[in-house]
């Protein structure tokens, strides 16, 4: 399936053409080489209109990923979240998944990022069910991936930045090698961590239980969702 470009993209405070945002000075740039940091939004149509899932909490969790990277930008959460208010209308989305990324450019070849410039962008387009439709009704076969989560510290796995999600590609590559749609990671003592993209629920006694942090799965969103009050997790257009 080709990827499905929009018409609007947000960069370092404007609006510009998807088509126009474009990697500067090619493969030379920083973060081709090394870590960019991204969120995964989800946007819905509702009786009432567009919704952002839990924007406000989507840009504060961004924020502490990039002070772990320590990447400084010049823009708050309230005006990044504005942002993705944004793009969503400027492109006319009903629903559609959210993709701000902050990432360094060009200016050092070596693992030292200090020196190179930040950029920000915010992207959005269509995306169906991450594990296609008919698993919302059939289910998919998973399997125990052969590749663990890293170790806490060997990799922040608290930070949802690009390095962490080489570990993802080789869960899901071999999953798909061998007949299952998706892996199931373990930590490094052998305790159930998440999917290769997605978090780990199960629904027992009347209890949703979910692996802790300490399996090395993602502090995510969704799980820290089970608690909320339903009615304060959408921003709507």
């Amino acid at each position: 399936m080709s990827f499905p470009k929009t018409g609007q993209i947000w960069h370092n405070g404007k609006m510009i053409e998807w088509d126009d945002a474009k990697i500067p000075r090619s493969v030379a740039c920083h973060h081709v080489w090394f870590p960019t940091v991204f969120e995964g939004i989800r946007c819905y149509n509702t009786q009432q209109g567009p919704a952002i899932f839990r924007l406000r909490e989507h840009m504060q969790a961004s924020s502490q990923f990039r002070r772990i990277y320590r990447m400084d930008i010049p823009f708050t959460a309230d005006e990044l979240a504005q942002a993705n208010l944004d793009v969503v209308r400027a492109n006319k989305m009903n629903a559609c998944y959210i993709r701000p990324m902050v990432m360094r450019g060009y200016g050092t070849a070596g693992v030292n990022p200090v020196g190179c410039p930040i950029e920000v962008y915010i992207a959005c387009w269509e995306w169906a069910q991450y594990l296609g439709e008919e698993a919302l009704h059939a289910g998919v076969d998973v399997c125990v991936s052969s590749w663990n989560r890293p170790a806490p510290n060997t990799l922040p796995q608290m930070a949802k930045a690009a390095a962490n999600y080489m570990n993802s590609q080789l869960i899901r590559i071999e999953a798909h090698a061998n007949g299952y749609s998706e892996g199931i990671a373990l930590d490094v003592s052998g305790h159930v961590s998440e999917g290769s993209g997605e978090n780990i629920f199960l629904f027992f006694g009347g209890t949703l239980i979910t692996p802790p942090l300490a399996n090395g799965a993602l502090p995510g969103i969704t799980p820290a969702t089970a608690s909320c009050n339903s009615a304060a997790i959408s921003i709507f257009l």
